[in-house]
């Protein structure tokens, strides 16, 4: 899900646990957690940008996860192009065929999401536990062990999750990790849950301190705020119409929009 994929990392722009890709401090404190001989110093491309620098060849291989380009992605044929160009696509979904799996040198069946286990966050930092509905289908494995078993297979140490209370246990404790008051992404309270307890986590507000409850969920009560002088920041706009424009040769703008159970695609 949307907050629960930036919290853990998953832009190309950042850190696990909110922190910054191109802050040093941010890099060294990750490392040290990790015990990494080397990490990332600089953002990556975001979706637009990754595409474009396939098609030049400086991209050489693509891990398509939980989505859909060839459909959710502006500029279908610049997308195709892409893809067709590039020396290795590995594509992981739940269902057998779609535009993007035609591209694939390597498919990988994966859960959809009422056979996956986990945790999600929604927009008010709130943490709920995610329980299976049915078993997932035969030959389907969740893409945290997919992700691992790949990992593993290159030589990579740290991929041993048995289960995903353990990697909310990495999650946790690197929130927790050197945070001295000053991130407010913290799970502090979380940490060590036996499975029992995390089997049964109710849903949550982050942050969850472990020595100061009363502080559960609540940020900003100091009016400090998450920059570098703790002030708010104010940024003034000037409101520019819309860059698609009608004309007599094209007379309509059409928006898909997005509803509650349709996303993407």
């Amino acid at each position: 899900n949307a907050m629960g994929g930036r919290e853990v990392g998953g832009l190309a722009n950042q850190l696990a646990a909110h922190l910054d890709i191109e802050n040093e401090a941010h890099q060294q404190l990750v490392q040290r957690f990790w015990q990494s001989p080397t990490i990332a110093k600089k953002a990556g491309c975001n979706a637009i940008d990754m595409f474009d620098e396939i098609a030049k060849g400086k991209i050489k291989a693509i891990w398509v996860m939980a989505t859909n380009p060839m459909v959710s992605l502006p500029n279908n044929a610049a997308i195709q192009h892409a893809l067709e160009q590039c020396e290795l696509v590995v594509v992981s979904d739940c269902i057998a065929k779609s535009d993007t799996l035609k591209f694939a040198n390597v498919a990988f069946p994966s859960t959809g999401w009422g056979e996956k286990n986990g945790t999600v966050t929604n927009s008010e930092r709130r943490i709920s536990r995610q329980r299976p509905l049915v078993e997932p289908f035969s030959g389907a494995k969740n893409d945290w062990q997919i992700m691992c078993l790949v990992a593993q297979k290159m030589g990579f140490e740290g991929f041993d999750f048995t289960d995903p209370s353990g990697i909310f246990e990495e999650w946790a404790q690197l929130t927790d990790f050197e945070n001295n008051g000053d991130r407010l992404l913290n799970l502090s309270a979380l940490v060590g849950l036996s499975q029992q307890q995390y089997d049964n986590l109710k849903p949550v507000m982050w942050p969850v301190l472990k020595n100061e409850p009363y502080k559960n969920g609540q940020v900003f009560v100091n009016n400090q705020f998450s920059t570098a002088d703790k002030k708010a920041r104010f940024i003034p706009i000037t409101p520019k119409l819309p860059v698609q424009q009608t004309s007599s040769d094209y007379p309509f703008v059409m928006n898909s929009g997005r509803i509650r159970d349709q996303w993407h695609t």
